[in-house]
């Protein structure tokens, strides 16, 4: 059953047991206008088990440290967002099984342990495979088809989609061409598998929400879409930091209308547990006007947490803020 067919059946059957409850007080002498003094904000407030309208997910880029450092295995990953998060999707990152694209055997082993713990594969980001806006034909064309082979491994292993870059050297519209022509042709592969191309705000033009919202109406291809991460919107870097950064609710806003999957970034946290950089509950407003019930996942980025604490604060803080704007 859907989430919001079963919130629409509990809602309707509380107020049938409400109106019942109504009828034996009124014999006492309440009115209804009464009652409905009696009722506070608290008492409309979502509960701690008030089921979410989106799914929360793990992005294994959060656990990044650890398997660079070999302190963690990948076949291990379904496992620790079960167990120490209890976590049901996973996002996997093509660099910690760069070589096993086509070993069968290994993917096979990703699938099984996903199932033995009863977690979602949802989706492998790729990256260093080229880049799908390069301005040479060939080199674009050569990492569209670096790509298939991620696209074959993702609809094994139960994906719905791969996310990829859109990267490339140029002038705005010199990107935003050969980024459209390389989208839609890795998207009408990934079409006869069944499988969604979705392009993460990642650095570059692509951290600019209105330029890769065009790129992706212009592919005018419906499984390819985006994937808005919360903090990504860095469009040029000196050796201080951000020099051009693009407002990140106003970048939000224009990606969600072709999100297939969403990225909640974190790095610090305050004292009540909000997020320091962006602020969770205005930006999940948007995804949620946007209509968008599917999957939102955890990257923590931070460093003066461990990896572990940072992802559940993270998701402690999705909960919070995500039943701040049922």
């Amino acid at each position: 059953m859907q989430r919001r067919t079963f919130l629409s059946r509990s809602t309707k059957a509380s107020l049938g047991l409400g109106l019942l409850g109504t009828v034996g007080y009124l014999g006492c002498g309440s009115s209804p206008e009464a009652m409905a003094e009696e009722t506070t904000d608290a008492d409309m407030a979502p509960s701690a088990e008030t089921p979410l309208w989106f799914d929360i997910s793990l992005a294994q880029w959060s656990l990044n440290k650890a398997l660079f450092a070999g302190e963690m295995d990948n076949l291990d990953f379904a496992q620790k967002a079960r167990e120490d998060f209890g976590i049901g999707g996973i996002e996997y990152v093509n660099q910690f099984f760069k070589d096993k694209a086509t070993d069968m055997d290994y993917l096979k082993q990703m699938k099984q342990r996903a199932m033995d713990h009863d977690v979602q594969s949802v989706l492998i980001m790729i990256d260093r495979e080229g880049n799908l806006g390069d301005s040479d034909p060939k080199k674009r064309m050569e990492a569209v088809m670096n790509h298939h082979k991620w696209v074959d491994a993702a609809k094994f292993l139960g994906c719905h989609s791969i996310r990829v870059n859109a990267a490339g050297e140029g002038s705005r519209e010199e990107v935003a061409k050969a980024a459209t022509e390389g989208l839609a042709k890795l998207s009408e592969y990934a079409q006869t598998a069944g499988l969604n191309v979705i392009v993460e705000n990642h650095g570059g033009w692509s951290s600019d929400g209105s330029w890769l919202s065009g790129v992706i109406a212009a592919t005018g291809m419906d499984n390819c879409g985006t994937l808005p991460d919360f903090g990504n919107f860095c469009i040029e870097r000196s050796p201080d930091g951000c020099k051009t950064e693009y407002d990140r609710y106003q970048g939000v806003k224009e990606l969600m209308p072709y999100a297939k999957a969403v990225s909640a970034k974190s790095h610090d946290f305050g004292p009540d547990g909000r997020e320091t950089h962006s602020d969770y509950t205005k930006i999940l407003k948007t995804v949620k006007a946007a209509g968008y019930t599917g999957w939102i996942g955890i990257e923590y980025e931070g460093s003066s947490l461990s990896a572990d604490e940072g992802i559940r604060k993270t998701k402690a803080l999705l909960e919070m803020a995500g039943r701040e704007v049922m």
